[in-house]
């Protein structure tokens, strides 16, 4: 069994997690996702975000805007929407109960 794909299969199903929680805080940029969650080595390839912050869009849980750009192309911000809210407040009650039974289960030798 090869140890580097269960580790990024364990990234990827925290992914969508850590996205909804970094625009929670706040509306945010494309390339501070992408910075933030590189930085934690959260994520291992750039196209990964696209196809999730669809999903995340179709779902309804995020939203955008548009912002015109003096240096370029307009950019596209992301923000929570109130179900994205309740959504993430799900998986939080879930990654605390998920956290505590690996530890409890990690725990005993």
């Amino acid at each position: 069994m090869n140890v580097a794909n269960t580790q990024i299969q364990m990234r990827k199903g925290l992914l969508e997690f850590c996205v909804l929680h970094i625009i929670s805080r706040g509306e945010v940029y494309t390339s501070d996702l992408i910075e933030e969650l590189t930085q934690a080595q959260m994520i291992v390839v750039e196209g990964t975000l696209y196809p999730l912050l669809n999903r995340l869009r179709s779902a309804e849980l995020v939203t955008y805007r548009w912002v015109e750009s003096e240096s370029g192309p307009p950019r596209k911000y992301y923000s929570i929407t109130e179900e994205g809210k309740k959504f993430l407040l799900t998986l939080s009650d879930t990654w605390s109960s998920l956290v505590n039974s690996t530890s409890e289960i990690t725990a005993k030798n």
